[in-house]
């Protein structure tokens, strides 16, 4: 003998209101920066849900929307956002050399009771805080500082 059993078949979780939840989970319209990116693909068949569905962050960059259903054996699925515009770089400004190459140049480090210092020639022009290579008599290689003011650098690390 055969038996039908009818299952009541709850009607699937509606999509369209998925994608205007992530719009304002986002803060933004889809296809703009920081909105989602696409609308949920429609091929996407999600049982519905029985409880609210929650919206979190992938993680910190908030590069993609984690949207799950919370029932036993939800669903979840991951929504791709936008990129943000790059912040507006403040545009840099070389500083002037402090220290300029063929100038002589004292190099120093030191701590608490103890300082080294020798002097050399400096290779190539230097900013304050930007590295140099100083030529140093006796030395093989040239020594690499940190200029730091006029006609004085340091070591790197001191």
């Amino acid at each position: 003998m055969l038996s039908f059993f009818l299952m009541a078949v709850a009607a699937p979780t509606d999509l369209t209101l998925l994608d205007r939840a992530a719009e304002i989970f986002a803060g933004a319209p889809r296809g703009t920066p920081g909105g989602p990116l696409a609308p949920i693909d429609r091929r996407l068949r999600l049982a519905a849900c029985g409880s609210s569905p929650e919206f979190t962050w992938r993680s910190d960059a908030h590069d993609a929307i984690v949207i799950r259903c919370p029932d036993n054996n939800g669903w979840r699925i991951f929504v791709t956002v936008a990129a943000a515009p790059a912040a507006v770089q403040a545009t840099a400004v070389k500083a002037e050399p402090v220290i300029r190459r063929g100038d002589p140049v004292t190099m120093e480090a030191g701590r608490d009771g103890f300082a080294v210092s020798a002097d050399g020639i400096a290779m190539n022009d230097a900013a304050p805080g930007a590295r140099l290579q100083i030529k140093v008599e006796g030395a093989k290689a040239p020594v690499q500082a940190i200029a730091v003011e006029a006609g004085k650098a340091t070591l790197p690390g001191w």
